[in-house]
């Protein structure tokens, strides 16, 4: 049986523990489908470091351009319906056991992907189809119809000594 995850919350780590739990999966010879939400920059670590990875299959929609909130363009619109297609397929395909939505949150906070087709992708997925959610703003209806919630706080972060993103590290 399939179960809803999300992992929210201002700290680090959500993206690193879906992919962390994306390995897991695989070592046990399952499928798994990463579609990642607003992030069209190439450059981050997760895309080369599981090239590859037999039975994980990583997707991005977005543009490189950082997306502000209120600040988001036609093609963001785009791209993020895209993601939700994309969700939506994979979700109810039976295909993937593990299926993870990087950053859907932030992009159902900015009203890029309507929190109610979300609702209804989550509601029609395979039942043996786990799903993940992540990025920061969780709304209060996707915590509702999750069966675990994981919220990262921020304590402490470098970023407060002025230390900026660290290759590997941060992406």
């Amino acid at each position: 049986m399939g179960m809803v995850q999300v992992y929210t919350g201002n700290g680090k780590g959500k993206t690193t523990a879906a992919i962390g739990l994306a390995v897991r999966a695989v070592g046990h010879r399952m499928r798994v489908k990463m579609i990642q939400f607003l992030k069209g920059w190439d450059f981050y670590g997760e895309i080369e470091g599981t090239q590859g990875l037999p039975g994980f299959e990583l997707v991005r929609t977005g543009t490189p351009d950082y997306v502000p909130k209120g600040g988001a363009r036609p093609i963001d619109h785009q791209e993020a319906r895209r993601g939700l297609e994309l969700a939506r397929e994979a979700l109810s395909s039976g295909e993937y056991q593990l299926v993870i939505l990087d950053e859907i949150n932030v992009a159902m906070d900015y009203g890029l992907v309507p929190v109610e087709d979300v609702l209804e992708a989550i509601a029609n997925r395979h039942p043996d189809t786990e799903v993940v959610l992540t990025g920061r703003y969780a709304p209060e209806e996707v915590l509702e119809v999750a069966d675990l919630v994981t919220e990262m706080r921020e304590v402490k972060h470098p970023y407060q000594r002025g230390i900026k993103a660290r290759q590997g590290v941060e992406y």
